[in-house]
């Protein structure tokens, strides 16, 4: 007998209720305060008016029925709240156990009005079983409640006591208590993101927080084998059109499944789900996610149900593979591909996690397509339980919250205090937000739009950069001059920045000008990052600075000339020279010599955030020199191992580490760098909408080339003939494993360019040993790459004669995404 927190005043004892359940004579309903039992979802509620010696009432508890019954929710479910029983002091149920395992209590509340004199709406009590708070203090609200807990039990009773606040009183409509079927719940379940790798639940009470059927379906009682609920995930769903609703009943086949039956979910959990439009974006970058509330603090209990209703064995689409993510942590890849090749349709499946204290009172899920494979991403159902805590406790209260925060519910003898406190503050708060909304429009237009004219003082001097040492400003005269007043035809590119022109100094010296559009979705503070960027590195491989101009609003940066102009433009513009395979293996090591440089030449990383074969520019010998540092961004601290920051970058480009997570880390550049290898092997843009569904995608179609083999599919066909497929294989590989989903997975760019490096030596033998077998006739073009593992000695040589030769960056605090 386990002993109980307080002394009972009146007890219970429900020895023999109605048994429902041939499985397991561990089955209680009972219809609280009612003369008569109740049938419900072919369960029968037995009074417990009706018991006799078996419930002892001697003390105590009376009951009551309600006098307005058309305000009863609506549903078979109505009949269980017209009565109640109401406890003035401390009471208790107590269950007798014959078979240990987990149990399931339901509790049905609600508030009624009666011929009683007392208000159900004030009642305050709290509720306990086997030492565990469930809930305290409890105010019910207006509307029923059917609060839902599960326990593990290893002792011959369950107990449930309900304990009224001073002064005040209990009650309850309806309750349930009956054991779960085997293996309905693990004994422990695996940890979300933590050394630790397992959590064991059976130490825990567990509280329902949300049971959800994905399909935007709804679920009752009646057609749950164990009495659960299931909400539509519309309601929770962020951005609606990003899925769609799918229903196939038919096609659940839980014979397929293994173990799995309608214990663990029905059938129209498994026959419904939702799915990632991913007709949205063919790049795989958009997620689908829903939001939950739960109650900071605490461990949270999650259950993923999967069922293939999709993608039929014998349709066109044969993958399934994609990730799901809570609080953009991820759990889990899920990959059926195996199951579709093997025919097997329609079999459940479900994935279980523990999310460790939930610092913040809502719970996000989202699920996406995992890079390289068409995004057939989809879900069926979720589940979310709060686990107790050390204080053995569900109630919200009894958070353990970081330091610095507090339960979302303060204590009841703070409320008066807080309130008092709320309406002083609450007029100080207005005024202070519309001083600091006037104060942030005026900042903005400070940054934006005709506000940035007041750029110079009286004298014409540059406000910019007025406290620092950035290099060289040109008058906007000489840079009108040198683009004959940014004569049109002088553009040699265009970006989201602007246009870029092409200039020639008095001294002859060719510039490329980077004038910002008047409506440029690239403001101030890139303007700004860009030049104190490139005013810190001198690097052979990164584009040189020569100076900048904010005359007038004007936002220009002035580079060397660059003459072959972009990667991009010799890759798939056939109005350009194409490149052979040498050449573009050399353009490879040269940029990333460049951002192993900005990686790794100073205390701090520098995270280029733009990786793309635009921003890669060739000089007349087609040396490569990554540019465009608008978007760059200081990397993380040694005890760091990422930067959160908004996402930022190239649609096609981006890193699904970094897009799904927000987290920028060096291997953010790695990835976009692999998305720029496979431009070169294939010759094609990284998104092709003229092109067939399944080849839209580079990334997708070329890796399902790749890892069936199929790598002379993807080559170029300018190259046909011209690279040895063992060539490109291991170039494949390589780039494999910068496209990796994960960052940690991803090479650091030091060792991709020693694998590079090497790639080109070998290259380069080949080449000298078929000028022998071909005689002096044969030639070679030249290289303009110096091996260096490190990639540093490159600053060495670099002729500075035609940019100024040094720029420091001042004292003024940077302002960064």
């Amino acid at each position: 007998m386990i002993s109980l927190k307080f002394s009972t005043l009146l007890v219970l004892t429900v020895l023999c209720f109605s048994r429902v359940s041939s499985a397991s004579s561990d089955t209680f309903f009972i219809n609280c305060g009612s003369p008569e039992n109740a049938t419900v979802n072919n369960r029968t509620f037995v009074s417990d008016s009706n018991l006799g010696r078996e419930i002892n009432v001697s003390t105590g508890g009376v009951s009551v029925t309600t006098t307005e019954s058309n305000s009863l929710p609506p549903g078979t479910e109505s009949t269980l709240f017209q009565t109640a029983r109401v406890f003035s002091n401390e009471s208790t149920y107590r269950f007798t156990i014959n078979q240990h395992g987990w149990f399931l209590i339901r509790l049905y509340f609600q508030p009624f009005a009666s011929s009683s004199p007392r208000d159900l709406t004030s009642a305050r009590f709290s509720v306990s079983s086997q030492n565990f708070t469930l809930f305290r203090h409890n105010k019910p609200s207006t509307t029923s409640v059917v609060k839902e807990y599960t326990l593990k039990i290893s002792a011959t009773t369950l107990s449930l006591h309900f304990r009224p606040e001073t002064g005040s009183f209990a009650f309850v409509n309806a309750l349930e208590v009956f054991k779960l079927p085997e293996n309905l719940l693990p004994e422990e379940a695996g940890l979300i993101s933590t050394t630790t790798k397992s959590l064991k639940l059976s130490a825990h009470a567990m509280e329902t927080v949300s049971r959800i059927n994905m399909g935007n379906l709804s679920v009752s009682r009646g057609q749950d084998k164990l009495w659960r609920q299931w909400d539509a995930d519309s309601t929770y769903m962020g951005v609606a059109h990003f899925g769609f609703p799918v229903v196939n009943l038919k096609a659940v086949n839980f014979s397929a499944g293994g173990n799995i039956t309608e214990d663990i979910a029905p059938v129209y959990v498994y026959g419904t789900a939702t799915r990632l439009n991913s007709d949205l974006d063919p790049t795989n970058n958009a997620n689908l996610t829903w939001t939950f509330k739960v109650d900071p603090g605490f461990d949270y209990f999650l259950r993923f149900h999967f069922c293939n209703i999709i993608v039929d064995p014998f349709g066109i689409e044969r993958e399934i593979s994609f990730n799901i993510y809570v609080n953009s942590e991820r759990v889990e890849s899920i990959d059926m591909s195996a199951e579709v090749a093997n025919d097997t349709f329609g079999a459940p499946s479900f994935v279980d996690a523990v999310m460790r204290k939930v610092n913040k009172g809502s719970l996000n899920l989202s699920i996406g397509g995992v890079q390289n494979v068409y995004p057939v991403s989809f879900i069926n159902g979720f589940e979310i339980m709060k686990l107790s805590n050390d204080k053995k406790s569900l109630d919200a209260s009894d958070a353990v919250l970081p330091k610095g925060k507090k339960s979302s519910k303060p204590s009841i003898g703070l409320i008066a205090g807080v309130s008092a406190a709320l309406c002083v503050a609450l007029v100080f708060g207005v005024v202070l937000l519309s001083f600091c909304i006037r104060r942030r429009r005026r900042r903005r237009q400070i940054q934006t739009g005709d506000e940035e004219i007041k750029q110079q003082n009286e004298t014409g001097e540059s406000l910019i950069f007025s406290s620092s040492k950035i290099g060289y400003r040109y008058p906007l005269a000489l840079i009108k001059e040198a683009t004959d007043d940014f004569n049109e035809s002088l553009v040699i590119g265009v970006g989201g920045f602007g246009k870029v022109y092409k200039g020639v100094l008095r001294d002859k010296t060719e510039i490329a000008v980077k004038r910002a559009a008047p409506k440029s979705r690239q403001g101030l503070a890139e303007f700004k990052t860009e030049i104190e960027m490139l005013s810190q590195f001198r690097h052979r491989h990164l584009v040189s600075l020569i100076g900048y101009c904010d005359e007038n609003s004007e936002m220009i940066i002035v580079y060397e000339y660059m003459e072959k102009g972009t990667l991009k433009d010799h890759l798939y513009d056939s109005e350009n020279q194409r490149l052979s395979w040498r050449q573009r293996l050399e353009i490879c090591v040269g940029a990333a010599r460049g951002l192993h440089y900005l990686h790794t030449g100073s205390t701090r990383a520098v995270i280029h955030r733009d990786v793309k074969s635009a921003n890669i520019l060739l000089d007349e010998s087609f040396m490569a020199k990554v540019a465009d540092f608008g978007l760059s961004k200081t990397g993380p601290d040694l005890d760091q191992t990422h930067v959160s920051t908004a996402v930022k970058g190239s649609f096609g480009y981006l890193d699904p580490e970094y897009l799904t997570r927000q987290q920028l880390t060096e291997k953010s550049d790695v990835y976009s760098f692999g998305v720029v290898m496979l431009e070169v092997l294939c010759g094609r843009p990284v998104i092709d909408p003229s092109l067939p569904r399944e080849r839209v995608n580079l990334i997708e179609w070329a890796m399902k080339l790749v890892k069936k083999g199929k790598m002379e599919e993807i080559i170029d066909p300018f190259l046909d003939g011209k690279v040895k497929l063992e060539e490109v294989k291991k170039y494949c590989e390589l780039t494999e494993k910068c496209l990796a989903q994960d960052g940690v997975e991803r090479p650091t760019m030091g060792d991709l360019l020693w694998n590079l490096e090497f790639m080109l030596q070998v290259q380069a033998k080949d080449e000298k040993a078929a000028m022998v077998d071909d005689g002096p006739e044969a030639s070679v073009v030249g290289s303009t790459v110096q091996f260096s593992v490190n990639g540093m000695g490159d600053i060495e040589g670099v002729s500075m004669s035609k940019v100024f030769a040094r720029m420091v960056v001042g004292e003024e605090t940077r302002e960064r995404d």
